[in-house]
């Protein structure tokens, strides 16, 4: 063990103590001290433990035998590394030059078509015969005004000339609906998301060490399903209402998330209401062009009594919806680094959104089959009345109730609508008044009463199903009631036989204790074929009848 080997280790402590408070010159005169103290060898003994050349410590023992008086500098006149700027003034026209072509665009420059980043900056720089550190670069950058920074989303994919005027239009619409009473609503569809352990954007404060582990890859193969939410604000009322779907973002899926805001929040908010404003995209399961949307609305026109008016936004402004950013964006900020491991899991995270201002969110999963490809036919579109506004009819147009209208098809032409293809019926066909006897209206009354029901038992004790609704889970305990088989309810619903039963079983009491005793379908159905040829030549029956009085 050398001489000093065993105070170094306190000496080294001392130093790492009160140096961080001290400057450069400082440093210098302590370091000589402590070696003047040790004697001979202390020179060599003090850099080992400061971690410093003897020659540091050389110095400041110099300094410290001259006995000067201090005189406020750090460093001797001209000591110190001379700037790069000073030795090489070209330096910061060469590096600004690098990031303004790039900028630019100019396709022979060296640095247009790759990342900006330090080190790719300083490697340019560096086969220019300029050396120098990303450090370096990064603060030339800085010094010259440059700062990191993103892209800004604010130019408009197209600028239509009446889009000034359209605002105007809307807003004014707006403003006689709501100063009327009148329910207001925007709409839109979010974008879809993959069910599963997924990353998530974002972050969000945990306990230490406990990171929340997903897969490595987004594939949608590991998906366990896809979620659609369909967005329903409600200008008025500063509420929102989020339907989830599990199938296809279609129109009879946006009208069916209408249909079912109405039904269980806007006839109660708005009992007077003989009108409805309908602010939408031009574009999605809602565009101003869809023939398809303007006819299911048509429907719910009628079966709700409202006479429904839509203001589409012009082309290239969705970003200013209302939902958007009254609605959505909090439900990605509430959800943010959280995986999407279930429909029940987006189900909370969305109903769990608020704000300061006293927004609050309805959940609500649809499970139903809405199948893509649906056209609605000329005679069909011609039976519709559609009065389209003054100002851009095709973006503004009401559709007031008109009993007699023709149904929308449920599945689309063609070898997909074979009955055996169950993804093409599902919870939108079991609704359907031959099977259920009841109107839509009526259905959805009933169905009503039986969820207030249910909600009053505790929660082990409510009927649950991961695929299906509480409603989907009335809806089947209905048709059981109207004495359709077991099997062809679960065939509707996709589930399985026993699921089914034992769902029934919890429901189908309550039904009974309201008084409900429907009679039994009129009719044999053993298989889904029987059921999809009973509703479509019952409907041409109907319809023939109409045609004949």
């Amino acid at each position: 063990m050398g001489r000093f080997d065993g105070s170094t280790r306190s000496l080294r402590a001392k130093l790492e103590a009160v140096t961080p408070y001290l400057n450069e010159r400082q440093r210098r005169i302590l370091y000589g001290a402590e070696a003047r103290q040790l004697g001979h060898g202390g020179i060599a003994a003090v850099a080992r433990a400061a971690g410093v050349s003897k020659g540091c410590v050389s110095r400041g023992l110099a300094e410290l035998d001259a006995d000067a008086e201090p005189d406020g500098r750090v460093r001797r006149p001209g000591a110190g590394r001379p700037a790069l700027t000073d030795r090489d003034p070209g330096l910061v026209p060469a590096l600004l030059e690098l990031v303004e072509d790039s900028t630019q665009g100019d396709p022979m420059k060296p640095l247009t078509w790759t990342t900006k980043s330090l080190r790719r900056l300083a490697d340019e720089l560096a086969a220019q015969g300029r050396k120098v550190g990303r450090d370096t670069v990064a603060a030339l950058l800085k010094a010259a005004g440059f700062s990191l920074r993103g892209n800004a989303r604010v130019l408009a994919g197209s600028h239509h000339p009446d889009r000034d005027a359209q605002f105007e239009h809307l807003n004014a619409t707006v403003a006689d609906f709501l100063q009327s009473g009148d329910p207001v609503i925007s709409v839109d569809t979010k974008k879809k998301e993959q069910i599963g352990l997924f990353a998530r954007p974002g972050r969000e404060w945990a306990p230490p060490d406990t990171p929340v582990k997903v897969l490595d890859h987004d594939f949608p193969s590991r998906a366990s399903g896809t979620a659609i939410p369909y967005g329903i604000y409600d200008l008025g009322r500063n509420t929102g209402f989020v339907v989830v779907g599990t199938d296809h973002d279609t129109a009879a899926f946006a009208v069916a998330s209408l249909r079912r805001w109405w039904t269980e929040e806007g006839r109660a908010a708005y009992p007077h209401a003989r009108r409805l404003l309908i602010t939408a995209d031009g574009g999605g399961s809602n565009s101003s062009r869809a023939k398809a949307w303007k006819a299911n609305l048509a429907v719910l026109a009628t079966e709700t009594g409202l006479e429904i008016s839509v203001c589409h936004l012009p082309p290239g402004t969705s970003k200013w919806n209302r939902v958007e950013h009254r609605l959505f964006s909090f439900v990605s900020l509430n959800w943010r680094a959280h995986p999407l491991t279930s429909y029940e899991t987006v189900l909370n995270l969305i109903s769990a959104t608020t704000t300061r201002t006293g927004l609050t969110v309805t959940a609500r999963l649809d499970t139903g089959s809405y199948p893509t490809g649906i056209e609605i036919s000329e005679q069909h579109a011609a039976a519709l009345t559609i009065r389209p506004a003054d100002f851009h009819g095709e973006w503004n147009y009401t559709i007031p109730p008109q009993p007699g209208i023709p149904d929308v098809p449920l599945h689309p032409p063609g070898p997909r609508s074979h009955p055996r293809h169950a993804h093409t019926f599902g919870a939108t066909l079991a609704t359907h008044p031959l099977l259920t006897g009841l109107e839509r209206h009526d259905l959805d009354e009933l169905t009503a009463d039986v969820r207030d029901r249910l909600d009053t038992l505790p929660p082990e004790q409510r009927p649950r199903h991961r695929k299906m609704t509480t409603e989907n889970i009335i809806w089947a305990a209905v048709l059981d009631q109207r004495g359709l088989s077991r099997s062809l309810t679960a065939y509707l619903f996709r589930t399985g036989e026993n699921q089914m039963r034992a769902l029934i079983k919890q429901v189908r009491p309550h039904l009974e204790e309201l008084g409900h005793h429907p009679e039994p379908i009129p009719a044999r159905l053993i298989d889904p074929s029987d059921l999809a040829n009973y509703v479509m030549h019952a409907t041409a029956a109907d319809r023939e009848r109409e045609s004949t009085h």
